[in-house]
């Protein structure tokens, strides 16, 4: 019998990278109803998701360089959805 081996998904930019590194360590999620990444302000998973960058960064940057990477991403994404209306 043919087996296939699940692969993780491929990853095509340092971006989509580091995204997939903040889910991983459940320090992003996704807004249900719009998908937007939304922070979760854990200071834990935000630990966790910097820990793996500079243990296993992308082939072709240093531990820092990935490091810096996951930090301006998650710079980049807000608590709140900008669709969602602000509740009152």
């Amino acid at each position: 019998m043919l087996m296939t081996k699940d692969r993780p998904k491929a990853v095509r930019t340092l971006r989509g990278w580091a995204i997939s590194v903040l889910q991983e360590a459940s320090a992003i999620h996704e807004c249900e109803e719009h998908g937007w990444a939304k922070d979760r302000a854990d200071p834990d998973a935000r630990d966790h998701a910097l820990s793996i960058a500079g243990e296993d960064p992308p082939e072709g940057l240093s531990p820092e360089e990935a490091v810096a990477e996951v930090r301006d991403v998650l710079d980049a994404i807000g608590d709140t959805c900008p669709e969602c209306i602000p509740e009152s």
